[in-house]
């Protein structure tokens, strides 16, 4: 064998061993990949992987995505190894309270982690969403003679990934947007959480991906065949018209002689003795813990230097770029710091008072002018653009090769529709937008729950918001829904009561640059309301504002989201006649009112005022906290049936006339 044989056995012992190390430490972790993938990992980054570990945020890195997050072991020995700001402190931490290095990688917590995986086949489709990102930013700022944007993104993905639907969904599209930047390294051990893979998984895993069109590459010998490795990351970065799939065959917990190959190496720490009979095996004669050799450091280390002088190369051909196209460059910088350009509010249109408007016809008007201004908006929908008015009407069909067009024809593949758009916000410089029917945020919830995980601006348009839908029945009727979305942390859900409320509603979820948003809109038209005689719909970025005064001290008040605001408008005139003053807040987004000091809410819903009436057309779960214990709720309790939307509003109790009895039975109660 070599010396440089030697140092590359060393370096990849040195992942291994420093993996299991940690995890023993911790009582708790996954050993087996880290020490079946090293070599492949090493591989990577040594050889290929473009990067800064100075400056992990650098804008033209390569990035690589752990999909099999449950290995972050692996992740957290190449990031210290490499030279990121990530200390052996830190390392030796693993899995411990307010440490940098979590069970599962964290994105925006750890240094060099570039998406928040475990949830398996996630990473595999951010890493999709990142490849559009590229082709998107290259097609828009690359010019003749200047290319500022030309990277890959790796992702190492496992048995359990390529299972996973969210990750079929996600390469199926993938394969046919023929994103060549795009490579995936599958650790193909043939091993899972419950024991071999063959229990519930014997497909031909490579003839699934080419059917789908990606090349894929196969090495017989991922233990310790570095030069196969080495060579299909090579070929796969050659075939720039496909995605590349290299299925690499490897043995979990690889050197451990009692539980390499076996389901015991995937889950629990290795346990002290077979450490030791593992460290044997493997040739590794350091007695002491957490060791890492001066040789394996020190060609680690090699990565600070050469992402520098890559990064240094990059910036000299970026300033050359400024000279040659400033406003470009300055755009660049713009869109990477997600700055938004200025006068969007002045573009957004305006509707005429007293006509009838679909909020989701509102709301497509709105993203077509705020559009214009800022080009880095891109996004589409699963197959309903017709339906969900989300098509950018310039904008072309992206096209996975140029990247050109702004239309993302994501399919009925819901799942990975908003995965994909984490990975875009993931990778930065653009700005994510998807579309479906509201009933459908179910098959989206995984995705959703891990954008307000980590403050990724992603918007959510979905239509179709409620049993207004009508004829199409309960299976496409949300009831639970707003529920269940308003119950998850960080994620704002906006309901906008008219078309004025939509237009302001995507100015608010441009503005947020941390965290998704959900715009839920209206299939059926409601009016539009005169807001020179009403609360302006300005409020809607406080949450919730007061639409309609009381005549007088108010008694009551209505509170109430979309497309019920009318008729809690219509139950006010009738409540008033009876000589019951009052109050029509519109409370759009629940999540931003909560949000508001308490003087301001205390100015929207007096304490004082104890007799409330909520009306929502979805389950009246939650609106406890707004009406309070004399508070009456009106809402749909129930699922929806296949009828016109207005019969169906009035067997629901979805009617002004019972609005004004709800509310007397509020008074009723005082």
């Amino acid at each position: 064998m070599t010396a440089a044989a030697d140092l590359d056995t060393l370096c990849i012992n040195t992942i291994r061993t420093l993996s299991i190390d940690v995890v023993q430490k911790a009582d708790s972790g996954h050993p087996g990949l880290p020490m079946g993938a090293a070599p492949m990992a090493y591989v990577l980054w040594q050889n290929h992987l473009k990067h800064c570990p100075t400056n992990p945020q650098w804008a033209d890195r390569d990035r690589f995505v752990l999909s099999a997050g449950h290995g972050s072991m692996l992740l957290y020995s190449l990031l210290h190894l490499t030279g990121y700001p990530l200390s052996k402190d830190e390392v030796l931490a693993f899995r411990q309270w307010g440490s940098k290095t979590p069970g599962h990688p964290e994105f925006g917590h750890t240094p060099g982690v570039e998406a928040t995986t475990g949830p398996l086949g996630q990473g595999h489709a951010n890493a999709v969403g990142m490849a559009i990102a590229e082709r998107a930013l290259a097609a828009r700022f690359n010019q003749p003679g200047h290319t500022v944007v030309d990277h890959h993104t790796y992702c190492l993905v496992g048995d359990g990934c390529v299972m996973e639907g969210v990750a079929m969904e996600a390469a199926s599209l993938a394969g046919h947007l023929k994103l060549g930047k795009l490579i995936c390294l599958y650790d193909a051990n043939d091993v899972t959480l419950d024991g071999p893979a063959k229990l519930s998984f014997t497909e031909d895993v490579g003839k699934r991906y080419e059917s789908w069109g990606w090349q894929v590459l196969h090495v017989k010998d991922g233990n310790t065949d570095l030069a196969a490795l080495d060579a299909a990351i090579t070929a796969a970065k050659a075939e720039t018209g496909k995605p590349s799939m290299i299925i690499i065959k490897t043995t979990i917990g690889y050197g451990s002689p009692n539980k390499s190959g076996k389901s015991s190496a995937h889950g629990s720490p290795l346990g002290n003795d077979e450490i030791a009979l593992t460290k044997k095996a493997l040739g590794w004669t350091h007695e002491e813990k957490f060791f890492i050799p001066e040789a394996a450091l020190g060609h680690f280390r090699l990565a600070v230097v050469k992402g520098e002088s890559t990064k240094a190369e990059w910036r000299k051909r970026f300033e050359a770029y400024r000279v040659a196209h400033p406003a470009l460059a300055a755009e660049f910088e713009r869109v990477m710091h997600r700055d938004l350009p200025d006068g969007l509010a002045a573009a957004l249109p305006v509707f005429p008072a007293g006509t009838g408007v679909e909020t989701r016809t509102a709301s497509g008007q709105a993203l077509n002018a705020l559009a214009k201004l800022v080009p880095e908006l891109i996004g589409g929908d699963a197959d309903l653009s017709g339906s969900t008015k989300t098509t950018l009407k310039d904008g072309g069909s992206f096209d996975g090769q140029t990247g050109a067009g702004r239309n993302i024809h994501f399919g009925v593949r819901e799942h990975a529709m908003a995965s994909i758009a984490n990975g875009m916000a993931y990778h930065g410089g653009v700005r994510p937008f998807t579309a479906t029917f509201f009933c459908f945020v179910d098959y989206m919830r995984p995705a959703v729950r891990l954008a307000a995980m980590n403050h990724l601006p992603v918007i959510h348009v979905w239509t179709h918001d409620s049993i207004g839908l009508g004829e199409d029945g309960p299976t496409h009727q949300p009831v639970e829904q707003l529920a269940s979305v308003r119950a998850m942390p960080l994620m704002n859900t906006m309901r906008p009561a008219d078309a004025a409320e939509a237009a302001e509603a995507w100015l608010f979820a441009l503005e947020r640059k941390k965290g998704p948003t959900g715009l839920v809109l209206t299939r059926q038209k409601v009016p539009t309301f005169d807001r020179s005689k009403l609360g302006s719909a300005k409020g809607l970025h406080k949450g919730a504002y007061v639409l309609a005064e009381a005549a007088g001290a108010a008694k009551l008040i209505i509170i109430a989201t979309g497309s019920e605001v009318q008729l809690a408008m219509a139950a006010k005139e009738q409540l008033e006649k009876d000589g019951i003053p009052t109050r029509v807040v519109s409370m759009p987004c629940m999540e931003v009112f909560q949000a508001q000091d308490a003087a301001y809410r205390e100015s929207v819903l007096p304490k004082a005022v104890k007799a409330r009436v909520s009306v929502e057309a979805g389950v009246t779960f939650g609106w406890e906290r707004w009406i309070g214990d004399h508070g009456v709720a009106v809402g749909v309790d129930k699922f929806g049936a296949s009828a016109p939307d207005k019969a169906l509003f009035e067997h629901y109790g979805l009617t002004a006339q019972h609005v004004v009895a709800a509310a007397k039975q509020s008074l009723a109660s005082l």
